[in-house]
């Protein structure tokens, strides 16, 4: 059976390009950077080529401000955590009810050990309040930390503006956004566009690079603590030997995602809408989660009301369709998704999202098979829902205290 892969907001397929610059390194070239020898002194120079890759194709910053890490999760704990133990003399935390996992768990943690974290809500649209934002800001905030996107519904917060009250309100304020959604499908310039932004995380498995390697930017000036200690790599920040062909790979992956950038954001979201436009006319009693806000034109979110997301990704999976019903990260769980109910989505709802998230390899005909399957899947399944009235093709008049 033919795979339809539309879970890229998970993981993306490695770039042919990318694989191919990663081989020698697999090889040839795979001696340790740190070794005295010429060969060595070659995959050390390849780092270097590639950081100021990544460099320039973040706004051309400083290729020592880029710190090569294992994902987008350690890049995150290394600036949150890094940050409140380079800084003892605050201790305050901003972040939003809507992050991933990879924030949200280490501030949670930071909190029990007595560092007081203020979590911003969303609307219904998923969108922040900026005037909550600003009332949040104090005289003892250490650090801001907000998505640049949202990994389950897309939206898209306004990180320049955000950042840019932070340091106009007290330019000790350390802000830092997890672009790991973002880098490769939006633009991300760290020079003019976001110049107000001290940590950027993103990873390379997002963007058509291999798991495993992931990046933080640390603005010249900003106190982070080491995470990972046992080495001088990466100018002593972060200790263990460098993964040469996997940096190798990521910087391919962001320079290609540059080049084709503007060409892939048309195309994808024309799919995207051709996706969302064609459910919407075939199936009743949904809703689009973000739908009124700035979104990812790769990312799609829809609830089905009144039957089970659990039940709607077993027969995708049926018929060789690969979605989520949210972040990868906690699709064990099954608690509702933290972002929907945080947007609060209705109850009869937020079980049954479904994430379809597309990339440059999606072609029309996996839009297609989407829109022949799914409004099938979703009939069947509401054959078997108590809430359903069948005859009707509407929920029974006491759905409601049903679902209660």
């Amino acid at each position: 059976m033919k795979i339809t892969y539309l879970d890229n907001n998970a993981t993306t397929q490695v770039a042919p390009e990318v694989y191919e610059a990663m081989v020698p390194f697999l090889t040839e070239d795979y001696f340790n950077p740190s070794s005295m020898y010429e060969p060595a002194r070659r995959t050390k120079n390849a780092i270097v080529a590639a950081r100021k890759a990544i460099a320039d194709a973040l706004g051309h910053v400083d290729p020592r401000e880029i710190l090569f890490t294992g994902c987008a999760t350690e890049s995150n704990n290394t600036a949150i955590v890094g940050t409140a133990h380079g800084n003892p003399n605050r201790r305050h935390i901003i972040t939003t009810s809507v992050e991933h996992p990879a924030v949200l768990e280490v501030c949670r943690e930071l909190e029990r050990d007595g560092y007081p974290v203020t979590y911003l809500g969303v609307d219904r649209a998923g969108n922040l309040d900026v005037k909550e934002f600003i009332r949040s800001l104090s005289h003892n905030t250490l650090l801001v930390s907000i998505m640049h996107a949202n990994n389950e519904t897309g939206v898209v917060f306004p990180i320049e503006q955000l950042s840019r009250i932070t340091k106009q309100t007290d330019p000790s304020i350390i802000f830092h956004t997890d672009a790991t959604q973002t880098v490769g499908k939006l633009p991300v310039d760290l020079t003019t566009g976001l110049p107000f932004v001290d940590l950027l995380s993103f990873s390379g498995h997002k963007l058509h690079a291999p798991k495993g390697i992931g990046a933080l930017f640390i603005r010249r000036g900003t106190r982070c603590r080491p995470f990972m200690l046992g080495g001088h790599q990466e100018d002593g920040r972060r200790g263990g030997t460098e993964n040469v062909a996997y940096i190798i790979g990521l910087s391919r992956a962001l320079t290609l995602a540059l080049e084709r950038r503007e060409e892939d954001e048309a195309r994808i979201g024309r799919l995207r809408d051709r996706l969302e436009n064609g459910l919407l006319e075939t199936i009743s009693s949904v809703q689009i989660n973000g739908k009124d806000a700035p979104r990812l034109p790769n990312t799609l979110n829809i609830s089905i009301h009144y039957i089970e997301g659990e039940g709607m990704l077993f027969q995708l999976s049926s018929f060789g369709i690969c979605a989520s019903s949210g972040s990868a990260c906690t699709s064990g769980s099954l608690e509702p998704s933290h972002v929907l109910r945080a947007m609060k989505v209705p109850f009869t709802a937020v079980h049954g999202s479904v994430r379809f998230s597309l990339s440059r390899y999606t072609t029309d005909a996996d839009i297609d098979k989407v829109l022949e399957v799914f409004p099938k899947i979703v009939n069947n399944l509401r054959k078997l829902s108590p809430y359903w009235d069948n005859e009707k093709n509407t929920p029974r008049p006491d759905a409601l205290t049903l679902v209660r």
